[in-house]
C-alpha cells in the first residue's frame, strides 16, 4: 500500500524551506504549555514552574519576533518610542514573497505559512483554556499570574503579526495595482485618451 503523496501547504514539516527555524519555533510554543501543565499536575513547586516558564515563554517570544516570523513567513515588527515626546509606534516590515520574476525573491512556503499561522493563533487560545481550568479548579490563584503573563506575551505577538500580515497584504496590493501597470495604465490611458480626444 502506496504512502500518499505530500502536497504544498500539507502539515508535514518535511515540506518546510527551513525544517530547523520550523521545529525550533514550534519547540518553543509547546514547551512553555507542556511544562506549564505537566508542574502544575506532577509538583506543586510553583517557584521552579514559574521560573522555568517564563524563561520558555520569554524564548518563545523572542525566537517568533525576530527568527521564525522572518524566515517562515517574511514578517518583522518592533516597537520605536520616541526619546524627545514619549510615544511610541510600531514598525512592520515584510519581504516581497510572491516568488515574481521582477522581485527576485523566493515565493512563501505553504507549509511554513500554515504551520506559522496555526501555532501563533493556537498557543493563545491554549493559555485561554488553561485559565479557564485554573479558575475552574480554584488552583492556588497565584498559578493564575503566569498565565495572565503568558497571555499577555503571546497575544502581543499575535497581534503584531497579524497587523504586519494585514499591512503587507495592502501594501503588496498597492505595489501590484500601482507598479504592475494595472491601475497606473488605466489611469494614464484614461486621462491621455480625454485629454487628446478634445
Amino acid at each position: 500500500m502506496e504512502r500518499p503523496q505530500a502536497r504544498a501547504g500539507d502539515l508535514s514539516w518535511r515540506l518546510s524551506s527551513h525544517p530547523i527555524t520550523l521545529l525550533f519555533f514550534l519547540g518553543f510554543r509547546i514547551s512553555s504549555l507542556l511544562f506549564y501543565i505537566l508542574g502544575s499536575v506532577f509538583t506543586q513547586n510553583f517557584i521552579l514552574v514559574f521560573i522555568v516558564t517564563i524563561l520558555l515563554l520569554a524564548a518563545d517570544f523572542y525566537y517568533l519576533k525576530n527568527i521564525a516570523g522572518r524566515r517562515l513567513v517574511g514578517l518583522r515588527w518592533w516597537n520605536e518610542v520616541n526619546t524627545a515626546s514619549g510615544d511610541s509606534h510600531w514598525v512592520f516590515e515584510s519581504q516581497d514573497r510572491s516568488g515574481s520574476a521582477e522581485s527576485g525573491a523566493p515565493s512563501q512556503n505553504a507549509t511554513d505559512k500554515r504551520f506559522f499561522w496555526l501555532a501563533l493563533y493556537a498557543q493563545p487560545a491554549w493559555w485561554v483554556v488553561l485559565a479557564i481550568v485554573s479558575v475552574v479548579r480554584l488552583l492556588n490563584p497565584i498559578w493564575l499570574s503566569l498565565i495572565v503573563i503568558a497571555l499577555i506575551l503571546t497575544i502581543t505577538n499575535t497581534l503584531a503579526f497579524s497587523r504586519c500580515d494585514k499591512f503587507s497584504q495592502a501594501s503588496s496590493l498597492a505595489s501590484t495595482a500601482m507598479y504592475s501597470g494595472g491601475m497606473a495604465k488605466s489611469l494614464a490611458g484614461g486621462l491621455f485618451s480625454r485629454l487628446f480626444r478634445g
